[in-house]
């Protein structure tokens, strides 16, 4: 299985919402623990350690991007 990047959401715009949400009334530490619990449910649902490993690269280059944008 490759590592899908396009939206399989019908709605995306309420897919991001309901993430958005589900932090709403916690403090940082408690928004980051439902982050790693999030990631590691989902990361378990798709059972598959290629994926998860280019799902990592992915966001961690994303990451990195956001606070070092390239040089343009």
């Amino acid at each position: 299985m490759a590592l899908s990047t396009s939206s399989n959401f019908a709605k995306p715009d309420d897919a991001f919402r309901m993430i958005v949400e589900a932090h709403r009334g916690l403090d940082d530490a408690q928004s980051g623990d439902l982050d790693a619990a999030l990631v590691l449910i989902l990361a378990n649902h798709i059972g598959d350690i290629g994926v998860l490993r280019d799902a990592i690269t992915l966001a961690k280059r994303q990451v990195i991007e956001a606070v070092q944008p390239s040089q343009q």
